[in-house]
């Protein structure tokens, strides 16, 4: 084996993460299993399952637990024709919020382009599902693209979650081999017509590291989103789930999070989170503090 073999294969020592407190932990997986609900948590092998279940919070992940894509990088299961929509999901998913206790929720989805509207429909009876259960509770939701599908996204942004998170996951160049189904331009367009339709909502995105990028195409995703009213950004490693999945090209080490994070920041992101285990919904609770600093 080489030494570059070795750099991709064997995970640095900041990359680990402290071993969970599993009776924390076994009370989450109790409740989702006791209310048959997913979490992008479980589905999507997150690094950071334990300490987010040890504090009791999870990512829902409705509409699934297969996809209609197959993306490269995505450990979430691959289904052509996938169930029908469930219409207990959205009051199952409230009562895992009430149980769970939550101040802050995301919610998000598998792609459903088997559906007109992309499960516009299922997230708006989340939205206020929650909303009629835990009014308190802030409410994020991290949509699919819709393929595009604009009327389906003011549908969603109508509901008034608190954010409007869509992922870009990747740079331009790397979009075709990242993101064979999704389009970058897309991507942009969506957080830019949020931002129009709902301007009170706050937006966000998320960008995965170590598969093939450079910095300045990094810092370009970065001035791209800004340039679209992206209010908050998260940065982080991406991990390969499977020998199936797409390769690690690089462990990016946290000196290089911590600069991209100091120029996201200095072109106005509200908040940027980036660090080697970042993820998009990680710490995602903070942005009720982001939202007294910010008010709309």
């Amino acid at each position: 084996m080489t030494q570059a073999e070795t750099n991709v294969t064997v995970k640095p020592q900041w990359l680990r993460v402290k071993a969970p407190q599993w009776e924390r932990v076994g009370n989450v997986k109790e409740i989702l299993r006791d209310l048959s609900l997913n979490t992008v948590c479980e589905e999507a092998s997150c690094p950071n399952i334990g300490e987010c279940f040890s504090a009791g919070t999870a990512t829902f992940l409705i509409m699934g637990p297969a996809c209609t894509r197959a993306c490269p990088y995505c450990d979430i299961d691959f289904e052509k024709k996938p169930q029908a929509l469930d219409p207990t999901e959205p009051e199952r998913l409230a009562q895992a919020v009430q149980r769970l206790k939550l101040n802050h929720v995301v919610i998000t989805s598998v792609n459903r382009d088997d559906l007109p509207d992309g499960g516009a429909s299922q997230f708006v009876e989340c939205i206020q599902a929650v909303r009629s259960t835990m009014p308190d509770t802030t409410i994020e939701v991290l949509i699919p693209d819709l393929c595009g599908n604009w009327q389906a996204l003011e549908i969603i942004l109508a509901a008034k979650p608190d954010v409007l998170n869509h992922n870009t996951e990747t740079v331009k160049r790397l979009y075709r081999k990242v993101r064979p189904q999704g389009k970058y331009d897309r991507t942009l367009e969506l957080l830019q017509r949020s931002r129009e339709i709902a301007p009170a909502v706050y937006t966000k995105s998320g960008i995965m590291v170590g598969l093939g990028e450079t910095d300045a195409e990094i810092r370009e995703a970065m001035q791209d989103l800004r340039a679209v009213g992206c209010d908050i950004l998260t940065v982080g490693q991406y991990l390969q789930p499977t020998q199936k999945h797409l390769n690690v090209e690089s462990f990016v080490p946290p000196e290089q999070f911590d600069a991209w994070r100091e120029f996201g920041e200095s072109l106005g992101f509200l908040q940027v989170v980036a660090s080697p285990l970042t993820r998009s919904s990680y710490h995602a609770e903070q942005v009720r503090e982001l939202m007294k600093l910010y008010p709309r």
